[in-house]
């Protein structure tokens, strides 16, 4: 596979940063390193790949140039299942081809040449370790003098057992449909769950509340709504179509099985995310990252792709 491969699958995968604790603008702390990574299992598993980058101050400006700036570059990125290691390799967005960055831009319908930063993750070019169910991974990172460990575990994959969408509540419109899942939720052990959406062949993303567990539903057969998700940088949100899906579209529903400290990410960034403004509280972003920050994260994906209908 070429090089373009590994950009449509990260930039998929591309989310918001990791937020840092809330501190007075008049303290300066020291910078940390925040990780963001993941190694998937299932019908379509992918090789393992992490970014790294740079935490900034609560109140810091933050241009494009500064987010070029904030990648952190030359680390030793490795990866071990307990029996085999493997060293990621680091690629850039400016290493692709003007070819290659014209199908990174029609994969995400982005224009990446008006991006303003060179975009770097570092990735396993060789497949030689694909995730695997059951197993457990360790991240091991060495950059900028500092030392870095996470461990993740890919747990057993919970299918959803059916999809289907049925008219909105509401006034009757013919255009919009609302999308249900049906889950059969394995009995006496904790899962924790978390979905993305792609539409008509675009890239995959998440909804604002994207994970959940079985603290509610534990060994039942639980029907649920998936919400379609807004694309980054939306700013006109129609409240009357919000969450619902254009009949006539087609879409992939990225279903996850994922550990619990890769839940308490995610539930904690989004929970944050949805609680803004003068009178919210905050809420420090869980992290399984010794020695730095984000997550280190396996899972264990099934993909539907269906047409909208009513």
């Amino acid at each position: 596979m070429n090089r373009i491969f590994f950009f449509v699958l990260i930039m998929g995968w591309l989310t918001v940063s990791c937020e840092q604790e809330f501190v007075p603008a008049s303290v300066d702390l020291p910078q940390e390193i925040v990780v963001e990574g993941y190694i998937e299992a299932g019908a379509e598993s992918r090789p393992p790949f992490v970014i790294l980058s740079r935490s900034t101050n609560f109140f810091s400006e933050f241009s494009a140039e500064d987010f070029n700036d904030n990648f952190v570059s030359g680390a030793d990125v490795r990866i071990t299942d307990g029996q085999d290691t493997v060293q990621l390799e680091e690629i850039c967005l400016n290493e692709l081809s003007p070819l290659e960055k014209q199908l990174a831009a029609d994969a995400f319908g982005l224009a990446v040449d008006s991006l303003g930063f060179n975009f770097c993750v570092y990735i396993d070019m060789s497949f030689s370790m694909i995730g695997e169910e059951g197993k457990t991974y360790t991240l091991l990172v060495d950059a900028e003098g500092r030392q870095l460990r996470a461990v993740t575990s890919i747990p057993e994959r919970v299918p959803i057992d059916s999809l289907r969408f049925r008219p909105p509540p509401g006034e009757p419109v013919d255009t919009l449909a609302q999308l249900l899942g049906y889950l059969k939720d394995p009995a006496s052990t904790p899962n924790f769950y978390r979905y993305q959406v792609g539409t008509n062949g675009g890239p995959i993303i998440s909804p604002g509340a994207s994970v959940t567990d079985d603290r509610l539903f534990d060994g039942e057969v639980v029907e649920f709504p998936l919400f379609r998700p807004i694309p980054r940088g939306s700013v006109d949100i129609d409240l009357e179509t919000f969450g619902f899906y254009t009949v006539g579209d087609t879409i992939t529903v990225k279903w996850m099985t994922i550990d619990e400290a890769h839940f308490d990410f995610w539930n904690t960034v989004e929970f944050n995310t949805a609680n803004q403004g003068p009178f919210s509280s905050y809420t420090l972003i869980e992290s399984n990252v010794e020695g730095g920050l984000g997550i280190w994260g396996g899972i264990s994906a099934s993909y539907y792709t269906l047409p909208v209908s009513r």
